[in-house]
């Protein structure tokens, strides 16, 4: 096992033009497309599932039993759900996230006749008009509708232009980097995660590094909704590892400058020997990390075991402050991530013993006692 170099402009660049491609659940063809080219750009083979979750793989030296890394594509984002009289539409939330993080953001609406851009503002958007009103209003999905940018001022002209219930909406992300190494955008979650993925499998591929055995790099479409992973975990897969954000707060552990592991979110602890072996090679290889539990929190290792698969899951976290609102994370915890994966995709598996579903128990791993 070696420690390979990152293509440090590869990352800013791909995470720009992933950051770039509105992706909202349930409306993500475009970034698949996107991202099974860069796949066949860097030589990578790929296939999809019939909704479009990518199953990419590094050849390895064994392929009977097999190990996956999984990023999400999917976004956060809005849907509309009523035309009103006033030429504006009402929207509900795509994935879990507050309406305070919605308004004023600028907003592309997927109609019938092409896209259309808008706005979403809260019901009293001007103090010159509701005075004090504007700041005792709800904080609400209900309490916001989104204006949209032409002349347009009730239910039949919108219908007239193709708007309808049911319409995608995508967020812009308004991505900036800062010459000192911040990046600010929404949708870091899970993009830049994605992008780390594609750097670290650009790198083994570039220098024909050998690996151990099979490793899918697998990109799902149905995080933010829940059932991201369930549905690309074909073959034997005997151990995963989910990339997504971690949560700066008071109460928490993580950070944006170092690696986070997660011992446990929402839906109960990570594999204990899984974990423990990313901890370590971090460790041995001087990487800085850190460990978290993430109280409200969930993954693509959730959909995957409630699936039934029976595999090890781990997760790896780059901090994200304020996540599913106004995000930002630090360059350095994506370069971080960029090359704990290659370490650990050039790894053994990490119980010898799991190439094999059903077996006695001599053998058996052993944790240390309580």
């Amino acid at each position: 096992m070696e420690r390979i170099p990152i293509d440090t402009h590869y990352l800013r660049e791909i995470l720009l033009k992933l950051l770039n491609i509105p992706s909202p659940s349930g409306y993500t063809d475009t970034i698949v497309r996107f991202t099974c080219d860069e796949l066949e750009r860097l030589g990578i083979p790929y296939e999809l599932t019939r909704r479009g979750a990518i199953r990419a793989t590094l050849h390895g030296e064994h392929n009977e039993t097999d190990r996956a890394i999984v990023a999400h594509l999917d976004t956060l984002g809005g849907m509309t759900t009523r035309l009103k009289e006033n030429g504006r539409l009402s929207l509900a939330p795509i994935g879990h996230w507050s309406s305070r993080f919605a308004e004023g953001a600028r907003v592309t609406i997927s109609t019938d006749r092409g896209p259309r851009r808008g706005t979403v503002l809260p019901l009293k958007a001007s103090g010159h008009v509701y005075g004090d009103e504007i700041d005792t209003q709800p904080v609400a999905w209900s309490d916001l509708g989104v204006r949209v940018a032409t002349r347009v001022h009730s239910y039949d002209e919108l219908h007239g232009l193709g708007f309808r219930v049911g319409d995608s909406i995508a967020f812009d992300p308004t991505p900036e980097g800062t010459p000192n190494g911040f990046i600010n955008s929404r949708h870091l979650d899970d993009k830049a995660g994605v992008a780390c993925l594609l750097t670290a499998g650009k790198a083994l591929t570039d220098l024909k590094i050998p690996l151990p055995l099979e490793c899918h790099l697998l990109f799902t479409i149905f995080e933010e909704v829940g059932t991201g992973a369930s549905g690309v975990l074909h073959g034997n897969i005997a151990e995963m590892v989910s990339i997504d954000n971690g949560t700066p707060a008071p109460e928490q552990n993580a950070n944006e400058y170092e690696l986070t592991f997660a011992m446990m979110d929402s839906t109960g602890p990570f594999d204990y020997h899984l974990t423990r072996r990313l901890i370590s090679l971090a460790n041995d290889h001087g990487i800085p990390n850190k460990r978290d539990v993430l109280k409200h929190y969930r993954c693509d290792a959730a959909s995957a075991l409630e699936s039934g698969t029976d595999l090890r899951t781990a997760l790896i976290c780059f901090g994200v402050d304020s996540s599913h609102g106004y995000e930002r994370t630090h360059f350095n915890v994506l370069e971080h991530l960029s090359t704990l994966l290659t370490l650990y995709i050039q790894t053994p598996l990490t119980v010898q013993r799991d190439r094999m579903e059903r077996v006695p128990i001599e053998g058996f791993t052993e944790q240390q006692p309580i």
